[in-house]
């Protein structure tokens, strides 16, 4: 009413968000949804990541792990902790992570679909008192679940070194979880670069505003969209990623608990 153009929204809510499109639409305004999916025929444009490449890396990440440690398939499985069911996002991740797994020889003991670190906690310590050590790995599908499930297993007696052997995967390059890789208990998280997620954002709110259609890389739920890539973040690329891009300084992540851990890593 105001006169704006273009709307960018960034949905908490992807299926209540329709009515902020449905009322944009009503003024010929185009919507741009941002980072996820909002549930209307209606809406313009979707500018995100791969998600589901998310989870193929998340999942390459952990099978090679295993493979690489000699692990048979045959002395248990991996527990799962994707996200909520209500997160167009999650079930992008889940896919991509169930796509590398079923086809690698190792099972799927359990799982579970959260995003709420407190759920995902008590339901991991369930299943450590289901299957004990016959759970070879743990997929998390981001880095607050991969803190609840280390959590969970200090709890139940586990060791830093039985807890880094789960090769636990994450997204986010959270600073917790950067400092759980750094300390061993966490294989990898993914790094989504939400700079350049906000700059495309922003072109292609100027774009519609001036009467032009931004440029497409593929789709979400049908409509048009620009689908950055994610990366594989290890111990071995901390500094050559998130701290190259700004996105954390090394004294965020090297704090005095993991100072020498970082100085061993050469983080600095």
């Amino acid at each position: 009413s105001q006169g704006a153009k273009a709307l960018v929204v960034d949905p908490f809510d992807g299926v209540a968000a329709a009515s902020i499109v449905s009322a944009a639409q009503a003024q010929n305004v185009p919507v741009v949804a941002y980072d996820r999916l909002i549930q209307s025929p209606d809406l313009s444009y979707v500018v995100s990541f791969d998600y589901k490449q998310v989870g193929v890396l998340q999942a390459t990440a952990l099978v090679n792990k295993l493979k690489a440690d000699g692990v048979s398939p045959s002395d248990g499985g991996i527990i799962m902790i994707n996200g909520a069911t209500t997160d167009n996002n999650a079930g992008n991740i889940k896919a991509g992570a169930l796509s590398v797994i079923n086809a690698s020889g190792y099972k799927v003991l359990s799982e579970t679909d959260t995003w709420d670190p407190a759920e995902a906690q008590t339901w991991v310590s369930g299943q450590i008192t289901r299957f004990g050590h016959k759970i070879l790995a743990i997929y998390s599908a981001n880095d607050t679940n991969a803190s609840s499930a280390i959590a969970a297993a200090k709890s139940a007696g586990w060791t830093d070194a039985q807890i880094g052997a789960l090769d636990l995967t994450g997204l986010d390059a959270s600073s917790q979880g950067l400092q759980n890789i750094v300390a061993g208990l966490q294989l990898m998280t993914t790094y989504n670069a939400f700079k350049l997620e906000a700059t495309r954002a922003a072109q292609a709110a100027v774009e519609f505003a001036d009467g032009k259609t931004p440029e497409s890389n593929g789709t979400v739920g049908g409509h048009p969209a620009f689908l950055n890539p994610p990366a594989a973040i290890t111990l071995d690329n901390i500094e050559s990623t998130v701290i190259a891009d700004g996105f954390w300084k090394a004294s965020d992540i090297c704090t005095s608990q993991y100072a020498a851990a970082c100085a061993k890593a050469g983080i600095q």
